[in-house]
């Protein structure tokens, strides 16, 4: 079974990181909050105070398979800021490993470097701070080991993208019908 980690920040985007959350736990996935605050409340931008699994201090990620990073304001900044966070997505990014980043959270990808030569999307605006990538107003966008995604709109896709990644299309239809999931045309 794959093993995912999502780090979550003060002022992070709550509806991106728990849809996250959620859809990859309904495709019967593990998926652990960890927290670079210190405690395990996370206070998002919206004033939702929520329980991670685990301080980042506790969590061996050399049992993780991928990382996920949810945006929002000032938690991406939070998350950029943090030694943990910059060490983790460089090595997953740097041994094949799922990193995937929504929102503004993309930025922090670009910093690192770990963009260099890929497609990628993120929050308008943000497109100058991935750096080195070919940017895309896709709504989702898959580049081998990294996945991107727009915004809060675009939670439910970046997560079925993420099961995707580590499942089939059965398993991610199967999850689509659980949350009666369609795109509106």
């Amino acid at each position: 079974m794959s093993r995912i980690g999502i780090f979550m920040a003060d002022g992070c985007e709550e509806i991106e990181g728990l849809t996250v959350v959620d859809v990859v736990r309904r495709a019967k996935m593990e998926i652990k909050m960890i927290s670079i605050t210190g405690k395990r409340e996370v206070t998002s931008s919206h004033g939702v105070t929520f329980l991670a699994d685990a301080l980042a201090s506790e969590v061996n990620y050399d049992e993780l398979d991928g990382i996920v990073l949810p945006g929002g304001m000032p938690g991406t900044l939070n998350l950029g800021a943090d030694a943990t966070v910059n060490e983790v997505i460089q090595k997953f990014a740097a041994e094949g490993k799922l990193v995937a980043a929504i929102c503004a959270a993309p930025s922090v990808l670009g910093a690192a470097g770990i963009l260099e030569g890929k497609r990628a999307t993120c929050h308008p605006g943000f497109e100058e701070k991935l750096t080195g990538a070919q940017t895309s107003e896709d709504s989702v966008v898959v580049d081998g080991n990294i996945i991107t995604s727009r915004g809060m709109g675009t939670a439910i896709p970046f997560a079925l993208e993420i099961v995707r990644y580590y499942a089939d299309d059965t398993a991610v239809e199967q999850v689509k019908t659980g949350l009666v999931y369609h795109v509106v045309q």
